[in-house]
């Protein structure tokens, strides 16, 4: 029996075609700034994005923490929504590591706006922690793959100028948001002052994440890696993937998205989940389980050929991915309507 694994897209395996980047990509020693393909790899980044340069790291994760560190700091506050992955799924390192206080503002559908964030703005008072920056997730993964409107970000660029904090993009899914919106990267990321993108998820990367911004910010941003142990030698194998990922795995995205919404169509058929189709913009599906415990739903579903996770405990998770095709996804909704729950 074939299993579809819908539990992350980060699941994903590297194709032959990446795999033969990544075996003939030349290399040198990156922390001497020597490895060509890892140049090429921030010079694509920086591009892509509009910003000055790019920092090649080694996860999301790597890629928030350095901003939040170098732009906020110890004795400060940021300003996140309440379910950001910075604060819910990375070791709590903004305190540990960086020594700021997430001040985490509960917003519909992961969306903050200035209405929201206005209010948690600490008064220039000596015994008051400052705060120095906005953090936005887009996509939102735990608001459902929710993507910022335009309109809205470049509302949050204002208010941000005018009490002079600074804006980081945790864009995990950043091409996602493109693929979805139909406003490109630059555009976006015009709204930011720093920006991480994965290269492992939606992207099918095997490892590794872009941090983009201003010159300046990015020669800190490369000190503060290698205190982090990120400093990394031959990394052009690896760096490799990355390029080809954006060279070949951008614009088929909105083929996951159409998989995702597909599948849900499929799960609002059933008498077991409970969700909305036309909430799914992306490619993450979040559906109740009511009455049921999601526990015992991912079990049965994985005896029948469907990997998935629980996120609450009558909440599930689905996400598709390069590894999800069409062919995939009409099989998964054939498991899903006959499905013994």
């Amino acid at each position: 029996m074939k299993t579809y694994d819908l539990r992350s897209d980060t699941v994903t395996l590297p194709g032959p075609g990446m795999r033969k980047a990544m075996a003939e990509a030349a290399v040198g020693d990156d922390v001497y700034a020597e490895d060509p393909t890892v140049n090429q790899l921030q010079e694509t980044a920086a591009e892509l994005t509009g910003k000055e340069a790019a920092l090649f790291v080694s996860s999301g994760s790597m890629g928030n923490l350095i901003p939040i560190y170098l732009n906020c700091g110890r004795g400060n506050e940021l300003l996140i929504e309440s379910h950001g992955h910075s604060v819910q799924h990375e070791l709590a390192g903004v305190s540990a590591i960086a020594g700021s206080l997430p001040i985490m503002i509960p917003a519909p559908k992961g969306i903050l706006t200035p209405a929201l964030l206005d209010p948690w703005i600490q008064p220039d008072i000596y015994y008051c922690a400052h705060t120095r920056l906005i953090v936005l997730e887009d996509t939102h993964n735990a608001a459902g793959g929710t993507v910022y409107p335009l309109a809205t970000l470049k509302e949050i660029k204002a208010f941000a100028r005018g009490k002079g904090l600074s804006i980081h993009m945790d864009g995990a899914r950043l091409f996602n948001a493109v693929a979805a919106s139909g406003v490109n990267a630059r555009t976006i990321c015009a709204e930011t002052d720093t920006v991480t993108f994965c290269l492992s998820k939606g992207l099918g990367a095997p490892v590794g994440a872009m941090l983009c911004g201003e010159a300046n910010f990015i020669r800190e941003a490369r000190r503060v890696r290698k205190m982090l142990g990120g400093g990394m030698r031959q990394a052009g194998i690896i760096a490799a993937a990355g390029l080809y990922a954006l060279a070949h795995n951008v614009e088929r995205l909105a083929e996951d998205h159409e998989n995702a919404k597909t599948i849900a169509r499929a799960l609002a058929r059933t008498t077991w989940a409970a969700l909305d189709p036309d909430e799914v913009v992306t490619n993450i599906i979040y559906f109740r389980t009511p009455g049921r415990q999601a526990g015992e739903i991912v079990e049965s579903l994985a005896r029948q050929g469907i990997r998935s996770g629980a996120s609450a405990a009558d909440q599930i998770r689905f996400v598709t991915h390069i590894d999800v095709s069409r062919e995939d996804t009409c099989q998964i909704v054939r498991i899903l309507e006959t499905a013994k729950v």
